[in-house]
């Protein structure tokens, strides 16, 4: 008995951590598409006409892969180049989980 509540325990756990972390995922998506997509294309691969234009670098350019995590939330909330700046415009928690997105597009 005590076997069978440990292991309804553990999967109850596991379809919690799996729900939080598809959310996040979800909202960062959806942050992404919405703000970020226009320049950095679906993929990451700068290949939409204004990443042409205003030379945005791919996800998969040396200088991108470089940058961490808090990298590229400090480029985003204070603009960086030609990139506007979103603080204000966007939460920091927005900001981390579209970053978090575009970075699982490798």
């Amino acid at each position: 008995m005590k076997m069978l509540v440990r292991s309804m325990l553990m999967l109850a756990a596991g379809v919690a951590f799996a729900a939080s972390t598809c959310a996040a995922q979800s909202a960062g998506a959806a942050t992404y598409k919405a703000k970020c997509q226009m320049c950095h294309g679906a993929k990451g691969e700068a290949d939409t006409p204004t990443a042409k234009m205003m030379k945005v670098l791919p996800l998969s350019s040396p200088e991108m892969k470089k940058l961490s995590e808090a990298d590229m939330v400090k480029s985003t909330e204070n603009g960086k180049g030609k990139m506007p700046a979103f603080k204000g415009k966007l939460t920091t928690e927005q900001i981390t989980e579209a970053v978090k997105y575009f970075r699982s597009l490798k």
